[in-house]
C-alpha cells in the first residue's frame, strides 16, 4: 500500500526554536512510521524571522523528508532599521514595552494594518511554490497548516479553494482569544475582519486541530455552523526518545527547576515567598531554584526581594536537548500558567516533557484547568492557585519531609504513555487517509 501524501505547511521549522517549532517537527519525525509522506513547505531561515534559534533541531528532520524553503515578505526588517532593535517582537509585538510611544504605534500598526499577523507576506511565496508542485503533476492526499502564525491558516483555506485539498489546519493557540490580542488594539473594522478570517478557517477547515479542550470550546462557540466532530484534540506530547538518559537528581539539594518564559504575568511571588519561609524554617535542607530560559526583569526582582539570589541559577535559552537534560537533573519541576483571561486552556508543551521526567510537579495556576486536569490523571500533581501562600508552603515542607528520608523524589512510571509524540503523531495519520 503506497503512503498517503500530506503537505505540512509550517512557518516555524529548524533552525527556529522554541516552543513552537516542536509540534510540526515531531508530527514530520513520526509520520513516515505511521504510513504517510510528508512534504514541507516553510520559509527561508535567512528571509525569515524567528525570535530564538536551536540548530540542534535540524538533526530530528528524517532523512528523506522534502523540505522546500521559499522567499517572504514580512515588515520585520523595517521594524529592526527603525527601533535599532536585533530581536523580533513575540506574540506580534504583544511582549513589548506599554509605555514607549513607538511601541505603542508598532503595536497599532500590527493590529490594523496587518491582519491577521504580520507573516501574512509568506502566504503568496508559498502559494506559488504549491501551485507549481501540483502544475507538474504532484498529487497530496491532504494539506495541514499549523500556527501560529495565524496568518497561515489563510493558505490552507486559499488551496482548498482552488484545488479541493483536504485541509487540516493546526492551530496551536487561540486567535481572537489569545490573551495579548487586546493589547493589540484593533479598530472595530480590523476586529470584525480578524474575526471573519477566523470564522472562515475553522468553517472551511476538514479537520480542525487544537491542543486542548478548553481551546476546542472556545472555537467551537465562533459559529453555529461548527460540529464538534470537526474538532480533534491533539496536545502537543513528548518525544520518547528526548527521554533516553536516566534521571539523576542531586543529593546534596533540593532543587527545583523551571525551562522556558518565566514573567510577572505568571505571579510566581507568592511561591517565591513560600521557597523563602521553607528555606528558613529547614536550614538543614539545601533548597535550590534554577530557572532555564527566558526571566523578566519583574521576577528577577521577586527573586532578589525575596532573599533568594544566592540559591537561585538563572540560565538563558538553551538548546532542546540541554533543556531535557536540565529536567532530568531536577528533584521537583516548577510549572506556572499564566494569569490571563481566558487560561483554563493553556496547556504548554513543555508540561508533557516535565511527565515524561516522572518528576514531582508544582503547578501554580488555576484549579480545574486543563494543565490542572492532566496533572491529575497522570498522578503527578495539583494545580495551586496564584493566591494560595499556605498551600505553596504546605507544599514545600512536605517535599522537604520527603526529601530527608529519599532525595531522589522521581515518582513511579506515570500514567503519561498516550501523550508520546508517536502516539500522538498516530492519531494524526487516521486523519490524513
Amino acid at each position: 500500500m503506497a503512503p498517503a501524501r500530506l503537505l505540512v505547511i509550517t512557518y516555524y521549522w529548524p533552525p527556529s526554536g522554541g516552543a513552537g517549532v516542536q509540534r510540526s517537527l515531531k508530527f514530520v519525525k513520526h509520520l513516515p512510521s505511521c504510513g504517510i509522506e510528508p512534504t514541507v513547505i516553510t520559509v527561508d531561515p535567512n528571509k525569515g524571522a524567528y525570535p530564538v534559534l536551536d540548530e540542534s533541531l535540524a538533526a530530528e528532520i528524517p532523512a528523506g523528508v522534502r523540505v522546500i524553503r521559499t522567499d517572504t515578505s514580512e515588515p520585520f526588517g523595517s521594524y529592526k532599521k527603525l527601533t535599532g532593535r536585533q530581536q523580533i517582537p513575540y506574540g506580534g509585538f504583544a511582549n513589548e514595552s506599554k509605555t514607549s510611544l513607538q511601541q505603542r504605534f508598532f503595536k497599532f500598526v500590527r493590529g490594523n494594518v496587518f491582519i491577521p499577523d504580520p507573516r501574512r507576506g509568506w502566504n503568496k511565496h508559498v502559494l506559488q511554490v504549491v501551485s507549481d508542485l501540483i502544475a507538474a503533476g504532484e498529487h497530496f492526499d491532504a494539506v495541514l497548516t499549523s500556527s501560529p502564525p495565524h496568518s497561515s491558516q489563510l493558505i490552507g483555506l486559499e488551496l482548498k479553494k482552488r484545488f479541493g485539498l483536504r485541509w487540516l489546519a493546526d492551530l496551536r493557540d487561540p486567535w481572537t482569544d489569545i490573551y495579548y490580542y487586546k493589547e493589540l488594539n484593533h479598530t472595530p473594522p480590523a476586529r470584525w475582519l480578524d474575526a471573519w478570517y477566523e470564522r472562515q478557517v475553522l468553517e472551511q477547515a476538514d479537520a480542525v486541530l487544537v491542543t486542548s479542550p478548553d481551546t476546542k470550546r472556545l472555537f467551537l462557540g465562533k459559529s453555529p455552523q461548527l460540529s464538534a466532530k470537526k474538532f480533534h484534540v491533539l496536545p502537543n506530547g513528548y518525544d520518547e526518545s528526548d527521554f533516553n538518559v536516566p534521571s539523576s537528581p542531586p543529593t546534596d539539594c533540593l532543587l527545583i527547576t523551571h525551562t522556558g518564559t518565566i514573567t510577572e504575568t505568571y505571579h510566581i511571588e507568592l511561591f517565591l515567598a513560600a521557597c523563602a519561609e521553607c528555606a528558613r524554617r529547614h536550614p538543614n535542607v539545601p533548597l535550590r531554584l534554577r530557572f532555564v530560559g527566558k526571566v523578566s526583569e519583574e521576577v528577577r526582582r521577586q527573586i532578589a526581594q525575596n532573599g533568594l539570589s544566592g540559591i537561585t541559577e538563572l540560565l538563558a535559552f538553551v538548546p532542546h536537548h540541554e533543556s531535557v537534560t536540565h529536567l532530568l537533573h531536577a528533584s521537583v519541576l516548577l510549572m506556572a500558567i499564566p494569569d490571563v483571561v481566558p487560561n483554563f486552556g493553556i496547556l504548554p508543551g513543555k508540561v508533557f516533557e516535565y511527565l515524561a521526567a516522572n518528576k514531582p510537579i508544582i503547578c501554580i495556576g488555576p484549579v480545574g484547568s486543563d494543565a490542572d486536569n492532566l496533572l491529575e490523571e497522570c498522578g503527578a500533581g495539583r494545580a495551586i492557585p496564584y493566591d494560595a501562600y499556605n498551600a505553596m508552603l504546605d507544599h514545600l515542607e512536605t517535599l522537604v519531609a520527603q526529601w530527608l528520608v529519599n532525595p531522589n523524589l522521581d515518582l513511579p512510571a506515570l500514567n503519561h504513555a498516550r501523550y508520546s509524540r508517536k502516539a500522538l503523531t498516530g492519531r494524526l495519520a487516521k486523519l490524513v487517509r
